[in-house]
């Protein structure tokens, strides 16, 4: 028994949020003035002015209600930062507004069917801002009677009475009620406001509170006293097959329907489900309600300022002939792929105990790690020495 009583429980402590750092940590907002221009490089984005320009114009509509139902179509080649854009909007939207963010491979299971999926995605995307009305009487406790059983179980009861300067009213109290007097010890003569004020008096709060609802029907109250704020983004839209397409159709025409942003780096391609093919792989009927924002490949010095604002979310130092080389890196390959060499490259650097990123440290790692492009041409050198390979030197149907 005494060692039992002497064992000490530890502590639980607080859970630590932790901020990890992802492929769009580093986008803060859409970069855009008061009056929705573009400033060439902030809150994370740099570059791509026509598109951001476009984003704020829905944004704003977004923000004032006066859109819903609507589709947003982001295309563009790969790595021109088509989802940064998305989440750019995101973050410029708030935590008050519901920004869903799904893959076109996501509904694909077993165990749902596709239509159930993006229905639960609508759902999910739905907000409700329900003003609320809350009379708070604040005033001096002339009197406490709680009544405690004889036996010593059950639950307390009492009664309250509270003067204020224009009325003076005994209230009922329930055993949180009871529990919660006694914890801060409060006795007649006291105050109840919560400042010692000499005229306390009655006053009526209101308070907005934002529901998420995963079913609108559950709300009863009408629709002037709520104000919905719908987003649901499709990444990867491509993926979707003809079913979906057609139950996107007749979801956008419903009045509670979210606005449906989706992005594709596909161009002319087959439809999955079908034989037919249409640009960026979405049936013609389904392009036609969409406003389609286009974005083009980054330039020299965007992609050098991109480059540097990575290395500043990581946390790494590089001079200058490091982020040439880099650059060029990422304009001859791929600007995700350049992104992530930064961090490799900071481990050979701290592993040679230096403090800042060379050009030898990105020659490293670029040796270490095959892009794209050389992995293909090494495929190609040593297929016959790879198992079940079926190439044989024909090309390969990728629509």
């Amino acid at each position: 028994m005494a060692t039992a009583a002497a064992t000490k429980v530890p502590e639980v402590r607080d859970v630590t949020r932790i901020e990890r750092i992802g492929a769009h940590s580093h986008i803060r907002g859409l970069g855009l003035d008061d009056t929705l221009e573009p400033r060439q490089v902030s809150q994370g984005m740099v570059g791509q002015l026509a598109a951001r320009r476009a984003a704020g114009v829905i944004l704003e509509m977004i923000k004032e209600g006066k859109i819903a139902g609507r589709a947003v179509l982001i295309a563009g080649q790969p790595g021109t930062g088509k989802t940064a854009i998305a989440m750019g909007m995101a973050q410029a939207l708030g935590l008050d507004t519901p920004f869903t963010a799904i893959s076109g491979s996501e509904i694909f299971s077993l165990e749902m069917s596709k239509t159930e999926a993006l229905t639960q995605a609508f759902r999910r995307s739905i907000g409700v801002r329900i003003k609320e009305e809350t009379e708070i009487i604040e005033g001096e406790v002339v009197e406490i009677q709680i009544d405690r059983p004889a036996t010593g179980t059950g639950a307390k009861v009492g009664k309250l009475t509270l003067k204020t300067t224009e009325m003076e009213t005994i209230y009922d109290l329930g055993t949180k009620m009871i529990e919660s007097l006694t914890k801060e010890k409060v006795q007649a003569g006291q105050s109840l406001c919560s400042a010692l004020m000499e005229n306390c008096k009655s006053v009526r709060k209101s308070c907005i509170q934002s529901h998420y609802m995963k079913l609108m029907s559950s709300i009863a109250a009408p629709k002037d006293f709520w104000r919905s704020f719908l987003v649901l983004f499709i990444d990867e839209v491509h993926m979707l097959d003809i079913e979906c397409f057609s139950f996107l159709n007749r979801a956008l025409e419903s009045d509670m329907a979210p606005v449906l942003i989706m992005a594709t780096n596909r161009g002319i391609t087959r439809i999955r489900g079908t034989n037919y093919q249409s640009p960026h792989g979405i049936p013609i009927d389904l392009l036609d309600r969409m406003l389609i924002i286009s974005t083009s490949p980054y330039s020299d010095k965007e992609t050098k300022q991109i480059l540097k604002i990575r290395c500043e979310e990581e946390d790494v130092e590089m001079n200058e002939d490091a982020y040439t080389v880099l650059t060029r890196i990422g304009l001859e390959t791929s600007l995700r792929y350049a992104i992530q060499l930064i961090t490799a490259a900071n481990l050979v650097c701290r592993k040679r105990k230096g403090t800042e990123v060379q050009v030898d440290d990105i020659k490293r790692v670029y040796s270490l790690f095959l892009d794209e492009s050389r992995s293909t041409q090494y495929m190609k050198e040593y297929q016959d020495a790879f198992m079940f390979n079926e190439l044989k030197g024909e090309t390969m149907d990728t629509s």
